[in-house]
């Protein structure tokens, strides 16, 4: 059966563009992404292992204390946007004074702990950071609303060139400073004028969209306050689960050891872009549809979307097993050829990411659920990491987590189930999912035969076999019918507007019914 028989014609119609801000969202970050993706290709090259490990430990402990410190708030107003837009400034306001709140909180942990935090990550060179990391981690807070208020009003392409802007922005304020000064210091000052910039930039777009809808309402907050709270514990237990097993592997090694463990564990941009992306059109989709009391819609859109993130997703983790070491060693040099194994068996994580199972539980408001999933997947990591290090080596540490998160996922499934009122054979489009797998594992047939018989540079080999694979991929997707004829017709169309877009000088792709985004007003 192909994937536009399995629903009602006229939701096969409107799934077909459903996806289409879920690509311009996602153009906006693929602008971005080749400047991004350099970071720390150009400092390994820069910094010994021990300065790169430093580096990577500091932007953990942020990226932990980012995703707690948004208390929910943030993330809130995907839900309270879209669903009393005319109280969008108040809503906003309420947020950005949380978040200052909090950043302040972080920065004073952060300035006065600094000696702590060396002691419980194995590094004493870290203690002269954290101060600048903090400064950092409370301007970023409060700019975390811009790209989510601009895709709350489905102002997407604005999203879109936010997103490729701070992308383009950072990275030059990352890098620069470190090629011409090779000093961690100077990196971590071209961070606090980035975040800097992005403050400034999301203060503007607030206050030109809600103008004098901006003050804060103590009985808006309290409501706030309590979808976000419980969110927000679903949030600390995902994080600390979600991390833990770095923290594990710097506690217990030196921070040369946690560089290679790091890099091993290096995060596919594309996943996150396009993830995102499609679970924030899809929240905001799907709300509409719960308020309506459509639920044959919000089913049809959670397969829609799950399907198509397969589509990319499966074949992507073919990709990057089939040149896990060529990966490594063009992007992080043979000194990190013990990162290869973690390498791998992280990529396999990606096939769960699929199954963007968090945003339609927050639609659902059933932050409770979400908030013991994460507790249960902790207390997993926790009790058996221990274990694992001990049976596979650095190993164990990817595997623990790969564990917990499946099982975050079935547990989701399960309560997913009840929620749209389905069945277990229908909560999710087993053929078609069966069906791309299938076809996403065949196609690495062929370039491993070539890895096999030919013997190549390693950067002509990993383009030959990546290409290979791809075409092959391709041709077996349209053979069996895997994508349908409007869903081609969309794409095709995305890419020609992608291309022309680079070819006026990286302008955002344009939504053909739509304007550029220089003609789009703030409402």
């Amino acid at each position: 059966m192909r994937p536009e028989e399995s629903r009602p014609p006229v939701i096969a119609r409107s799934m077909d563009t459903s996806f289409k801000p879920a690509f311009l969202l996602m153009s906006g970050r693929v602008l971005g992404f080749a400047a991004s993706f350099c970071i720390p290709i150009v400092f390994v090259r820069i910094f010994t292992q021990s300065e790169f490990g430093t580096y990577k430990q500091l932007f953990l402990v942020y990226a932990t204390l980012y995703s707690i410190a948004q208390v929910g708030m943030a993330e809130s107003l995907f839900y309270f946007l879209p669903l009393a837009p005319e109280k969008g400034g108040r809503y906003s306001v309420n947020s950005l004074l949380a978040l200052a709140v909090a950043g302040l909180a972080c920065l004073a942990v952060l300035g006065t702990g600094g000696s702590q935090i060396s002691h419980w990550l194995n590094n004493s060179a870290l203690s002269g950071h954290t101060a600048l990391i903090g400064i950092y981690l409370l301007l970023m807070l409060i700019s975390s609303v811009l790209e989510i208020a601009m895709i709350s009003r489905k102002q997407y392409r604005w999203a879109a060139l936010s997103y490729a802007l701070s992308d383009l922005v950072r990275a030059a304020l990352y890098i620069l400073p470190v090629v011409f000064l090779r000093k961690l210091e100077w990196l971590l000052l071209g961070a606090v004028l980035f975040a800097a910039l992005r403050l400034g930039a999301s203060l503007a777009y607030i206050g030109r969209e809600f103008g004098r809808e901006l003050r804060p309402d103590p009985v808006l907050l309290r409501k706030q306050l309590a979808y976000a709270v419980p969110f927000e514990m679903a949030v600390v237990a995902e994080t600390l689960q979600s991390n833990f097993h770095q923290y594990a592997v710097s506690y217990a090694f030196d921070a040369a050891t946690f560089a290679i463990y790091s890099v091993g564990c290096l995060q596919i941009p594309l996943v996150e872009f396009l993830a995102s992306s499609a679970a924030n059109v899809m929240m905001v989709r799907m709300a509409e549809e719960v308020r309506e009391g459509r639920s044959s819609g919000v089913l049809a859109l959670w397969h829609d979307t799950t399907r198509k993130l397969a589509v990319v997703f499966f074949p992507l983790v073919g990709l990057l097993l089939l040149n896990a070491r060529e990966i490594i060693a063009i992007l992080f040099t043979e000194a990190y050829r013990a990162s290869i194994p973690i390498f791998a068996i992280s990529s396999t994580g990606v096939l769960l990411a699929t199954f963007m199972t968090d945003a339609v539980l927050r639609v659902y408001a059933q932050t409770h659920v979400l908030f013991m999933i994460n507790v249960v997947r902790l207390v997993l990591v926790a009790a058996l990491i221990n274990w694992f290090l001990s049976a596979f080596g650095l190993w164990g540490a990817v595997l623990v987590t790969l564990l917990a998160t499946a099982v975050g996922k079935g547990w989701a499934l399960a309560r997913m189930k009840s929620l749209m009122h389905t069945r277990l054979s229908r909560i999710l489009p087993w053929r078609s999912l069966a069906a791309i797998l299938t076809v996403a594992a065949a196609s690495g047939l062929p370039p491993l035969i070539v890895k096999w018989t030919l013997g190549m540079p390693t950067l002509a080999l990993a383009s030959t076999t990546s290409l290979l694979y791809t075409a092959s991929y391709l041709a077996l997707l349209r053979q069996f019918g895997l994508i349908s004829q409007g869903e081609r017709l969309a794409l095709a169309r995305w890419l020609r507007g992608w291309t022309a877009g680079v070819a006026r000088g990286g302008a955002v792709p344009q939504d053909p019914q739509g304007t550029p985004p220089a003609r789009v007003r703030a409402r």
